[in-house]
Formats: structure tokens, sequence, C-alpha cells
């Protein structure tokens, strides 16, 4: 059971993470349906449009808003349709994870950040590479040590070494959690192989279902997305670190669940046929009008690579 209670250690963003510009005005107004029931603000850079709930709960206060026992992506237990769904999804997305990194790196070192119970891990592990996970939630990254025997750190400053050993680092649906957005791409790169990968996923706002639900579009996931991309200001973000944008995967099953949870946010009851529809719609629509999948893959290469 989540406790409301005063956010006394909210932090500000001065300057744009992207282009450092500091000039922002109010985008959204978005509730946390999932868990306290607040409120919080998205800004967007008046730049180069990133953006990013403001203020924030900063790196001692976040922690709170995962606490939850309905939290899905560490919960192997629940038998709910959207539960179901979400699991049956996820073991195709493994194996169309592995593929996509197979495209690039066919054997050596993978890291993963933000492994959660280390399935992905567990499979690039069975096909022959060397895998290593962080993961800061401690009962994810405990479940992944111990069923999936995948070792695990809790955070990258405990990677004491591994400095440029790591033939892909990868980040599903993680890099819009991150505090730290620059210094965590910086750190990548210093791990990364000269011709290594960086593999990230994330919610594209500018989707026709984030266009569809506006508030209450699932991926919103405020305050535990702390920013929202798009593929101008994630390439724009990527530059600064001298990375380009090899290419971009759409996953496509991301618009048929996160339009489950966005209808019932956005009604207060389960419309599973509306949610598929919607799914449908908001891939057909994806190449119009420079919308993008509502959620994309994104395979960075160093520039000189």
């Amino acid at each position: 059971m989540f406790h409301v209670k005063p956010r006394k250690m909210s932090e500000k963003i001065l300057r744009c993470p992207v282009c450092e510009k500091s000039v922002f005005s109010p985008f959204l107004e978005v509730n946390d349906h999932f868990l306290s029931k607040e409120d919080f603000t998205i800004q967007q850079c008046e730049g180069c449009g990133f953006k990013f709930v403001n203020p924030r709960p900063d790196t001692d206060e976040i922690g709170r808003y995962y606490q939850s026992d309905d939290y899905i992506s560490h919960d192997a237990k629940k038998a709910d349709i959207i539960s179901l769904i979400y699991k049956f999804a996820r073991v195709l997305s493994v194996r169309n994870k592995y593929s996509i990194v197979h495209q690039y790196a066919s054997h050596g070192k993978i890291l993963d950040i933000g492994c959660g119970t280390g399935e992905f891990l567990k499979y690039c592990k069975s096909k022959g590479f060397d895998v290593t996970g962080i993961e800061p939630n401690e009962k994810a990254g405990d479940f992944a040590e111990k069923k999936n025997g995948i070792p695990i750190l809790r955070s990258l400053t405990d990677l004491n070494s591994g400095k440029g050993s790591f033939a892909c680092i990868t980040m599903w649906h993680v890099l819009e959690h991150v505090h730290d957005l620059n210094e965590t791409i910086e750190t990548v790169k210093g791990l990364l192989q000269a011709d290594g990968v960086f593999i990230v996923a994330v919610p594209n706002y500018k989707s026709w279902d984030a266009q569809e639900y506006g508030k209450f579009w699932a991926a919103y996931d405020v305050p535990r997305h702390l920013y929202h991309f798009n593929d101008s200001t994630m390439n724009q973000l990527v530059e600064k670190h001298g990375f380009k944008i090899h290419k971009t995967i759409p996953q496509k099953l991301d618009a048929f669940y996160v339009s489950m949870l966005s209808e019932k946010y956005r009604s207060g009851a389960n419309h599973h046929f509306k949610a598929m529809v919607n799914g449908f719609k908001s891939n057909f629509h994806a190449k119009g009008q420079g919308r993008g999948y509502s959620s994309q893959i994104f395979v960075f290469t160093t520039k000189k690579a």
C-alpha cells in the first residue's frame, strides 16, 4: 500500500539535458494513475522541444514511487488479463531483443542496465554470451541472481572495471528512468568496445496512441518516467556523446499493452477490445506525419564506427 506524503525532496531541472537551454513551458499535467495519485508537471524545452517531469522527485525520494505489489515488471504471480498479456509479450520480446543484439554482436560481453529479473540476459547466456546485469531494485536483482543465475550489480558505479570491454550495452525501457541522463550515456560510451553498440528502447510521445490518450497515456508513467523522447531529441542527445542513430526499430506489441492500461486510466474500467483496436490504429498510423511507433528501439554506434 502506498501512503501519500508531501513531496519534501523534489528537485528542479534548470537546464535542458539535451540542449542546455533554460527556458521551459508547461506541456501537460499528468496524474500518477499507477500508484500515488499525485499530479506532476511535464515541461518542454523551448529550445529543442525535449519534455521532462519538472520538478521531480530526487534520487532519495523516487524509490517510494516503485513500492507496489502490483509493479508488474517484477511480479510473476498475477493472472489477470493484462498481466497474462504482458507475460506472453515478454517471452516474445526477449527473443526479439536477442535477435536485434545478434545482428551486431555474435559473441562477447553484454551489459544490460536495468535488467529487472534477468530473463533477457538468461537467454543471451544460453546463447554463449558473457552477461552482466545492473538492477537497483533489490527484489528483482535477487531474483535475477538466484533464479536466473545472472551476476548483478546495483549501479553503474559498482562496475569497477570493464572500460572498453563490452560488445553491447542495452537499456530496455530504462533510460527514461535515469536521473543522471548525460552522465549515464557518457559512462556507457566508455564501457563499449570501439565497434560496440548501444541499444535503447523508450516510449515515443509523438505516437498515435499518445495523442489519442493524452494525459491518460500510460507510458507517461509519471514520475517514474522522468523524460519523454521522440526521434529528434534522442538524436540530439546521443550526438553530444559521440553516438549516431544507426537504426530505429518499432516495438509494435507495446501499442496494445499501453493502450490497455491507458483505457483503464481514462475510463476507470477495462475496455480490452477498444484497446486492441487502438493498438492497431497506432501501428497503422506510425509512419504517417512523422509519428513513429508507441515504443521504439534505437541502435546507436559511435560516429567513427
